[in-house]
């Protein structure tokens, strides 16, 4: 995985996308690629404009990818308080690793509706779901 701006290691990954006369496909979550066990994967939607996440975790990892639309991510590192942005979309394949204790949320920059795929390294429990709120994008 590539770093980007050496702030808090935001990891990306550029992913090949093989394209003909049917469409494209891409191989995103593949332990070769995220190097670990298997959690559980996720797909989401937001309308323009709208924010979703503004959360942590204290254990989990996250890989996210936006296979439609263009997204404003927003991460902070609940140690040191520092910041970053960075935006994802449709029109270059990336995979962006959240680690546990980067808070995170994003907001759909886009016209239309935005579709993030992604992937959490433990299965969701609702008695211990370890997602603390904190408010990151408006």
């Amino acid at each position: 995985m590539e770093k980007i701006q050496n702030k808090m290691s935001l990891e990306t990954k550029n992913l090949a996308v093989h394209r003909d006369g049917r469409g494209w496909l891409a191989e995103i979550f593949k332990p070769e690629i995220v190097g670990i066990k298997f959690g559980q994967v996720n797909i989401t939607t937001a309308h323009p404009g709208v924010c979703k996440a503004n959360h942590y975790h204290k254990k989990k990892n996250e890989w996210y990818c936006v296979i439609k639309g263009k997204m404003k991510l927003v991460l902070k590192d609940m140690k040191t308080g520092e910041m970053q942005e960075a935006i994802f979309g449709e029109d270059e394949l990336k995979l962006v690793r959240i680690k546990a204790g980067i808070a995170h949320g994003f907001k759909n920059i886009g016209n239309d509706m935005l579709y993030l795929l992604y992937y959490v390294d433990t299965p969701y429990n609702p008695k211990n779901p370890d997602t603390y709120p904190v408010e990151l994008i408006k």
